[in-house]
């Protein structure tokens, strides 16, 4: 067959095991899933008030353009209602924009290590990546518009970055965005935007009005709690978004997508009430690393990267078998680093416990 050349040796996404297949390898009553960044408090009440009593006819396609769910996040970031696209998931919307601006002879920047969606699509559209690697867990900005020439198609920006957790101080993104050519688009990944209680960081929505060559992308995924529905957004320019339209999937959001995202976005109460929790763990995870001298980057997010001083493969391995689902930093371009997803005070706790069960037995800590 007429494959394409450079998917040849690539890789399919290998995504954490299940949590019930962990429970039956392992024999094990109760497994934590701290791996994926999901939202341990679940989703609104209200979401889940809808899920109980819901009334869909699932014979019926979607709104292809989710003109209800479009109506409502206009209103809620106060922007026109043209200047957003919907995608299953922000890993779709990455899909989109690759597919329409990524081909053979041109190139796209990115940090490294960052998202790995963004290599991976890249690669797929033939074009020429340029990794720039980050400064203590930051992208480096300058490094990065030193890698532009005229072949530069798109950059990405993951703030804060995955898998460090660190955000761009809105300063520094200024700067950059002023000097990115108008004819690259400059992606700004912000899946984990709702978490960011930095101060040197505010909302970048405004930016979107003065820089018509960005786009923000968003998800309901993380603090949202909705993974399992797939719904993620960009909110660009009109003209960005007309261009990108025509390559986004006809039905790409369900029903139950578009409906659940609309009462979500309307419960900000729950998502302040996650903020707070999430910033207590947060400190415990600190000062658990602070206790034992293991370096941690500063997140803004809802999970964090810290040291762990040995192989990080075999304590992912150790830890999945007392019930812990845990990222290595081996696979994140992080070697002996862990990246835990913060849950809840007593689940944070629990994992303490037999992290340093485990660093004992490997020595690490006496």
């Amino acid at each position: 067959m007429k494959w394409k050349q450079q998917i040849h040796g690539m890789k399919a996404y290998q995504p954490g095991k299940p949590m019930e297949e962990v429970k039956a390898m392992y024999q094990l009553e109760e497994v934590v899933k701290l791996a994926s960044n999901e939202n341990p408090f679940g989703c609104s009440p209200q979401v889940k008030a809808y899920l109980e009593n819901m009334n869909v006819d699932h014979a019926i396609y979607p709104d292809g353009y989710a003109q209800s769910l479009r109506t409502i996040m206009a209103d809620h970031f106060n922007i026109s209602e043209d200047m957003l696209i919907f995608g299953n998931g922000s890993d779709d919307l990455i899909a989109i924009i690759t597919r329409a601006l990524l081909y053979p002879g041109v190139n796209t920047v990115m940090a490294t290590p960052s998202f790995s969606q963004y290599k991976h699509n890249a690669i797929i559209e033939g074009a020429e990546v340029r990794e720039i690697p980050l400064i203590n867990g930051a992208h480096d900005l300058q490094a990065m518009l030193a890698a532009i020439d005229k072949q530069t198609s798109v950059i990405w920006i993951c703030s804060p970055n995955n898998p460090t957790g660190v955000v761009i101080p809105d300063k520094a993104l200024r700067t950059f965005l002023q000097q990115v050519p108008k004819d690259v688009l400059v992606v700004l990944d912000e899946a984990y935007c709702e978490y960011v209680q930095d101060e040197e960081h505010t909302s970048t929505i405004p930016l979107l009005a003065k820089y018509d060559n960005v786009i923000s992308l968003r998800t309901f995924s993380k603090a949202y709690g909705l993974a399992g529905f797939r719904v993620g957004y960009g909110i660009a320019h009109p003209a960005i978004i007309a261009k990108l339209d025509p390559v986004r999937a006809p039905f790409n959001n369900t029903v139950l997508g578009q409906n659940v995202a609309k009462i979500a976005i309307k419960d900000q109460a729950f998502i302040t009430q996650c903020i707070e929790a999430n910033e207590a763990g947060k400190r415990q995870f600190e000062a658990f690393c602070d206790k034992h001298d293991l370096h941690y980057y500063p997140s803004a997010t809802n999970f964090i990267l810290f040291e762990i001083k040995t192989d990080s493969d075999i304590v992912f391995q150790k830890l999945m078998e007392r019930g812990f689902i845990v990222r290595s930093g081996k696979a994140l371009g992080v070697p002996n680093y862990l990246r835990v997803t913060i849950g809840t005070k007593a689940q944070n706790e629990a994992f303490f416990t037999q992290l340093e069960a485990v660093l004992e037995e490997q020595g690490v800590l006496v």
